[in-house]
This record gives structure tokens, C-alpha cells and sequence, in this order.
């Protein structure tokens, strides 16, 4: 008898709801944090490291992180109100944000990014409400070929923290290159010869390689970790906000590619893991969700969170989708925000570290894009689509020729002259507009 339960316990794991012991559930979620863990904290390194935020704000920042991804995957498995799938979405600290907010913190300060991560959550939150309106206007070659552009957009980024950061003294120097190879070189080995599930956190194995290989080397510093209280709450607005237009413009314009990638996930998990398409309530619930806790995100000093692509893949995987199993992976990601060693530990790591990380990381969302693009087909209409978007979004925003924004007004030069993905996305949404249905060229009759 005691079997049978069981195994009806064991076969719960596999449907939405259901009862689950909390000793099964348990290693079940803390698999789902360990595969995101990583890039739920880069971002904050890679964006704090850009602005000049010192060692004990990126540390603070860090355990609001992992307490926001926590709260924002809680409300996707359990909605509040309309906000909320109630899928087994992963939330966590968004990438597709990094390279705008490396060039607008610098110039315009962190407080400007707060204020427009407030006003952008919250038009992304109402956009989603309103989803079934808009929604078909995000098609999937779009939707490819803004993925395509945020993993070209944030090679320079992996690049700069592979040189040991933006602003280093040391930038480039041999110290850094040799962590960061090593780092690369441990994630690229981890990848080749683990199996199944544990590839999933060659990133991880290749941070705790590089942090070893730093500590001989003597570039941590311990002093943060070992003075910093056991146990404190976030910090309620740590930074003034500020409202700067041009930085609100920009910023708003990567919420709806954030809420593009946010379709893509919602629709790919459905599809993978339950076998069917996802409802339009379920998406909306889901890009809801996307920007109102980014909104809430910044009344704490944090970046947005959206859903992240490698937990789907887990889910889809392992087929587990049992919201109370991946709630108490939620729940730990809280707890641990709750404890600043844990904070101020991964604040200590240097950017080369991040680099070598992150530098695989982010060619593999380039070529995640590349694969959308093919999986979309490669009909006249797709490739004039894509060939458009990204040629005039990478050509127009890295030519060394600034000048060809001059007779553009300022605005539009501050929100597009150096953003690759708001530029293909405004040209990928056009395009799909204007361009007809039917493009093949029909082959003439003899």
C-alpha cells in the first residue's frame, strides 16, 4: 500500500498540481536554481561593475536578486489576480537588459535606470493585461530575430568583463586573461563530458574553477564576507530615482523585446512539457508578471527579471512541471537572499571570472537566435525580415561613423544610435507590418 502511494506521489511530479513529499520535491527545485543561479547574478556584477557601484552595493544588490527571482517565479506558479501563468516558469535577472543599462548608467547615473526599469515594468505589466490585443503583431521570425540581436548585442559585454571589466586599472592585463581562458576553458570541458541534466551547470562548475584558481592568485577579498551581518532584509529604495526621458524611451522599448522573449518561453513551454499550445490568458498572466515585479524590482535597487530559457529546457527535459516542487526552489532563492555572505561572496568574484562565463553564455543565445530563425523557415518573406533587422540594427548602431544619427533629433539619437535590439526590433515589427504574406517567387511556366 505504502508503494502504490508512493508511486502515485512520484507520478504527481509529472502533472501541474498534486500532492508531492517535500524530501522528493525539494532536490527537484534546488535543480532548477542551480541551473540559473549564475546567470540570475551576472547581470547585477556586469551592470554594477559598469556603473562604478562599489563592492558592498553590488553585494546588497545581489541578495535582492535572488530574493526577486524567487518572489517573481511564486507569482507565475501561483497568480496574483491576472498577473501570473500558473506554469513552471523560472523568473530571474534579465540579460536582454545589460547592454542598455551599461551604457545609460555611465551616462545618466543608477538612479536613471531605476526610474525607468519603474515606468517600464509597469507599461510592460499593463501591455501584458492587454496581451490578446497586440499579441499577433510579435510573430516568431520577430521574436528570432531579436534573440539573434541581444546575444550579438552582448558579445562586447563578455568581452569587457573577460578583460576584467569596464574601468579596470588592470583591463587586459595577463592576470585577467588567464583566469578568464581558464574559467572558459572549465565551463567547455564540464560541457563535453557531463550528462544530462548536469550539463546544465557547466556555468556553475566553471565559476567555483575560476574563484579557486582567483583565490590562489590572490584577487579576492575576503574582508566583506567575514565582517557582513549573518542575516538582513532588503533595503527599501537603496538609490534616488531619477526620470530621465531618453533612458525611459530606451529602457521601455527592451521591455517589449523582453516581453517577445516572454511569449517565446511561455509558448515553448507549453508546448514541450504539456503538450498543448499556451492559452492567451496564460500569456498575458506571464508578460504581466515579466513587468510588474520588474517594477517592483526597482523600488529595491534591482534590475528586471523575465523567464529564463534554460529552465524551460529543464522542464521540457526532465518533464516535471509540478508547481509545488519548483516552489520550493523559489522558496530557497528567498532564503538565500536573506543571508548577505552569500551576496558579498559573489560580489567578490572578478569580472574576468564573469567573463569567462558569461562568454559562452551569450554566444549561446546568439545561436539560440540563429536556430529560431531557421526553425521559422527561410521563405523570401523571413529572410527579407531578418536581413533587414539586422543589418540596419548592427550596421546602424556599431559603424564608426556616429554621425549618421545627426539629423535625427536628440531623443532618438540617445535611444537608438547605440542600441542594437531596440533598433532590430522596431525594424523586425515594421517589416512584418508592410511586407505581403505571400513573397515566393513563383517559378514561369514553359
Amino acid at each position: 500500500m505504502n508503494k502504490t502511494k508512493q508511486s502515485g506521489n512520484t507520478e504527481n511530479l509529472y502533472q501541474l498540481d498534486g500532492k508531492i513529499p517535500v524530501k522528493t520535491a525539494i532536490p527537484f527545485g534546488l535543480k532548477h536554481i542551480l541551473a540559473m543561479f549564475v546567470a540570475n547574478i551576472a547581470p547585477i556584477s556586469i551592470v554594477a561593475g559598469a556603473c562604478g557601484l562599489k563592492a558592498s552595493q553590488t553585494a546588497m544588490l545581489i541578495q535582492c536578486a535572488m530574493i526577486i527571482a524567487g518572489i517573481g517565479t511564486l507569482i507565475q506558479l501561483f497568480p496574483v489576480w491576472k498577473i501570473g501563468s500558473g506554469l513552471p516558469i523560472v523568473m530571474g535577472i534579465s540579460f536582454t537588459f545589460v547592454s542598455v543599462f551599461c551604457f545609460i548608467g555611465p551616462k545618466y547615473g543608477y538612479g536613471a535606470i531605476m526610474g525607468a526599469v519603474l515606468v517600464g515594468g509597469i507599461i510592460e505589466g499593463t501591455l501584458g493585461l492587454f496581451a490578446k490585443y497586440w499579441i499577433k503583431l510579435i510573430t516568431p521570425v520577430v521574436a528570432a530575430s531579436v534573440v539573434t540581436a541581444i546575444g550579438f548585442s552582448l558579445l562586447s559585454v563578455g568581452a569587457s568583463s573577460f578583460g576584467g571589466g569596464s574601468g579596470s586599472e588592470t583591463f587586459g592585463s595577463a592576470q585577467h586573461w588567464i583566469l578568464g581562458c581558464i574559467t572558459l576553458l572549465a565551463c567547455i570541458l564540464f560541457n563535453i563530458f557531463a550528462k544530462g541534466f548536469w550539463k546544465q551547470l557547466s556555468v556553475l562548475f566553471g565559476l567555483i574553477v575560476g574563484y579557486i584558481v582567483a583565490t590562489c592568485m590572490g584577487m579576492i577579498d575576503f574582508t566583506a564576507i567575514t565582517e557582513s551581518s549573518f542575516i538582513a532584509l532588503p533595503h527599501f529604495m537603496p538609490f534616488k530615482m531619477e526620470f530621465n526621458w531618453n533612458a525611459i524611451i530606451s529602457v521601455t522599448l527592451i521591455f517589449l523585446v523582453s516581453a517577445t522573449e516572454t511569449i517565446g518561453d511561455t509558448s515553448a513551454l507549453a508546448s514541450s512539457a504539456l503538450d498543448r499550445n499556451a492559452t492567451t490568458k496564460e500569456t498575458s498572466g506571464s508578460i504581466g508578471c515579466d513587468g510588474f515585479v520588474s517594477a517592483l524590482s526597482s523600488l529595491f535597487g534591482c534590475l528586471p527579471i523575465t523567464s529564463f530559457s534554460q529552465n524551460v529546457g529543464l522542464v521540457a527535459m526532465t518533464k516535471v512541471v509540478n508547481r509545488f516542487t519548483i516552489m520550493t526552489g523559489a522558496v530557497a532563492m528567498i532564503l538565500a537572499g536573506l543571508f548577505p555572505p552569500i551576496g558579498n561572496f559573489f560580489a567578490s568574484l572578478p569580472q574576468s571570472v564573469l567573463g569567462g562565463c558569461t562568454i559562452m553564455m551569450f554566444g549561446t543565445i546568439l545561436t539560440s537566435g540563429m536556430q529560431m530563425i531557421a526553425n521559422c523557415g527561410f521563405t523570401q518573406r523571413n529572410i527579407t525580415i531578418v536581413a533587414m533587422a539586422l543589418s540596419i540594427g548592427i550596421g546602424f548602431t556599431t559603424t564608426s561613423e556616429s554621425g549618421i544619427w545627426a539629423e535625427f533629433s536628440p531623443v532618438v539619437q540617445s535611444v537608438f544610435s547605440a542600441n542594437v535590439v531596440a533598433v532590430v526590433f522596431v525594424v523586425a515589427i515594421i517589416m512584418n507590418l508592410i511586407l505581403p504574406k505571400n513573397m515566393e517567387v513563383e517559378k514561369l511556366d514553359k
